[in-house]
């Protein structure tokens, strides 16, 4: 068992012959009790300053530990959102270019059909120039016919002057 100052103020000496001074044991003793007193403060003040150390020590070992894990969440959530955003920019890439090729083909589509538009027209040019051609042949077959017409009246009527004078 170690002593406190209480045991050191109330310890009792034997008196013996030629003894110590017991006034003089006394005062030391009484200094010694203060002095161990004062120790025992000490300590005691040091006991409980490093408790209070080790629960701030244990404090900044769990905030650390938060730490760590909010850091931890922080650069999963980072690498979720970059896999989204990835994952996201890929979507729009392929839904670009299904609509481009939609376009394209449209646009191939609509080309086919004008160069058939354009084959089509052709054609009826073709065919009306066959026919104005026809026409214009009908006509000036008419118009010849219609000259040999006026041009035998003609001699017929200058005939006829001649015999009729």
């Amino acid at each position: 068992m170690k002593p406190t100052s209480l045991d050191i103020q109330q310890q009792q000496f034997k008196v013996r012959f030629r003894g110590f001074d017991v006034r003089e044991v006394d005062r030391f003793l009484d200094q010694t009790a203060d002095a161990f007193a004062m120790l025992e403060q000490t300590v005691k003040r040091q006991d409980e300053e490093l408790r209070r150390h080790k629960l701030e020590k244990e404090e900044y070992k769990e905030r650390e530990e938060t730490f760590k894990r909010a850091m931890l969440n922080s650069q999963k959530l980072l690498e979720q959102l970059k896999e989204n955003a990835r994952k996201s920019a890929e979507i729009i890439v392929a839904d670009a270019e299904v609509k481009a090729e939609k376009i394209l083909n449209r646009a191939h589509n609509r080309l086919s059909q004008l160069h058939e538009d354009i084959v089509e027209l052709k054609r009826q040019r073709i065919q009306i120039e066959v026919q104005i051609r026809a026409i214009i042949d009908a006509h000036t077959k008419l118009l010849e016919i219609g000259k040999e017409g006026m041009d035998t009246f003609e001699s017929e009527v200058a005939k006829i002057k001649v015999v009729n004078p």
